[in-house]
């Protein structure tokens, strides 16, 4: 292990003075530093700043004050000075006695993290500037030994980077897979051999045609009764018969051949929405409000997150979809990025936004829907429809007019428990690849520790 001598930053690191308005003649023209990421890249802006600026000049060490135990540092390399925000300090630093690869790994470590503590009064603050940083007294080797270590961490990283990147296909692998495993079960190809052992459950009155009928009565009775209120509910009934040139997304022909005993329909066939509410007229101002909007929705476990409790007089009109429990929300708001999820309790005054469309299938299959809607198929027909630039969005009649897969119901079951069964094992395999990442994350902090401790 390197001697080292306890010694302060600012023995090797000298700060730059001067603090500039943002209309000063001295930043005039100067180009802008946008950020330093964590990989120790400097990013340039031309855009202007409202905050006191600092000049750093080409050789400097330039550090980020909100970011420096994350590794945002950087020497600037550049030929022309540059301005940056007094978010950043930069110095001059003496190459005699720190070399910056070192010290970049060093303010990454526990040991810097540790000094801080222990030296900055009142903690460490948000931002580190260079009133707490340069007093710090740290253990510091000779500069021979500091370019060996640097060697040896190089090393490190180059199998760590190596390891990251199979990790990270594995990921992509995983990813793949769960969109394989939906596309086969709409496409019916993950029941292949249960339709073979149970051809009684596919054809005669099972068949999903006469599937079909029954939720067409059931819709029927539905609205004859008064259950069902919502304008677009009693829309989705009477929707335009298929034919053979349907598009389903610009495109002639049907997406794909269905298996024996499955019919191709349109979504707001088998659907019927919950209702609408306008609680800016119906409910007094100061009524709370259990909302649910686009953000709440945890799209990489498909459930209600973070509700937000408001009164109805900071709410917009856009909060109006009554939710229930047993109903689906979906978002029609950049449909690909799967922001889907059953409401799976009933809470008094939920509302949503009408960002989503809210519904519950017809004598289908809950879940059978919710793979469907999850599927490369409906991910990439919606990618085509989608309009608007701010909010790319797909409209209700196209969410309706949707071509979808019908199975027969005793089929609908079989593809979601193969679903789920196949779901189960991705999900191990996840955590199996979550764990190595982790263990991968924990390997470098030991490293760093070895190093510097």
């Amino acid at each position: 292990m390197a001697e080292r001598k306890k010694i302060k930053i600012s023995r090797f690191l000298k700060e730059r003075e001067g603090k500039y308005a943002p209309n000063d003649e001295a930043v005039q023209g100067l180009k802008r530093l946008n950020k330093i990421d964590f990989a120790g890249e400097i990013h340039l802006s031309d855009k202007g700043s409202k905050t006191g600026m600092i000049i750093v000049e080409p050789g400097d060490l330039v550090i980020s004050g909100i970011n420096v135990s994350k590794g945002a540092l950087a020497v600037y390399h550049g030929e022309e000075p540059i301005a940056a925000t007094i978010h950043y300090s930069s110095y001059i630093f003496d190459e005699s006695r720190i070399n910056i690869d070192y010290f970049k790994r060093f303010v990454k470590s526990q040991s810097f993290v540790q000094a801080l503590k222990d030296q900055v009064k009142g903690g460490i603050k948000t931002e580190i500037k260079p009133k707490h940083f340069l007093p710090l007294e740290i253990h510091l080797p000779d500069i021979d030994s500091q370019k060996e270590i640097v060697s040896f961490f190089k090393k490190i990283e180059n199998e760590m980077n190596d390891l990251s990147g199979e990790i990270e296909r594995q990921e992509s692998c995983i990813k793949q897979l769960r969109q394989q495993v939906l596309q086969e079960a709409i496409e019916g190809k993950l029941t292949a051999e249960w339709r073979k052992q149970n051809p009684a459950l596919i054809g005669g009155d099972n068949h999903a045609s006469k599937l079909l009928e029954k939720i067409k009565a059931e819709k029927e009775r539905l609205i004859n009764e008064g259950e069902i209120k919502n304008v677009g509910a009693r829309r989705a009934v009477s929707l335009p018969p298929i034919t053979d040139t349907d598009p389903p997304a610009g495109n002639t022909g049907k997406p794909f051949n269905l298996p024996e005993g499955w019919v191709w329909c349109r979504l707001g066939e088998v659907i019927v929405y919950s209702d609408n509410l306008d609680i800016h007229k119906k409910l007094k101002p100061n009524t709370i409000i259990n909302y649910v909007d686009i953000d709440s929705i945890d799209n990489k476990h498909h459930k209600i997150g973070q509700i937000k409790i408001k009164k109805i007089s900071e709410l917009s009109s856009r909060a109006r979809r009554v939710l229930k429990k047993g109903y689906i929300v979906y978002s029609t708001v950049r449909p690909y990025l799967e922001n889907i999820a059953f409401v799976e309790e009933d809470i008094e005054n939920l509302i949503g936004s009408t960002g989503f469309n809210v519904f519950k299938p017809v004598h289908t299959n809950h879940k059978f829907i919710f793979h469907l809607l999850l599927s490369p198929y409906i991910n990439n027909l919606y990618k085509e429809m989608m309009i608007g630039f701010n909010s790319p969005s797909i409209t209700n009649d196209q969410f309706e007019n949707t071509l979808i897969p019908l199975p027969p119901i005793a089929e609908q079951r079989a593809v979601f428990d193969r679903v789920d069964k196949l779901m189960a094992m991705i999900d191990d395999l996840e955590k199996q690849i979550s764990k190595r990442k982790g263990q991968s994350e924990m390997l470098m902090q030991s490293v760093l520790r070895e190093a510097f401790e």
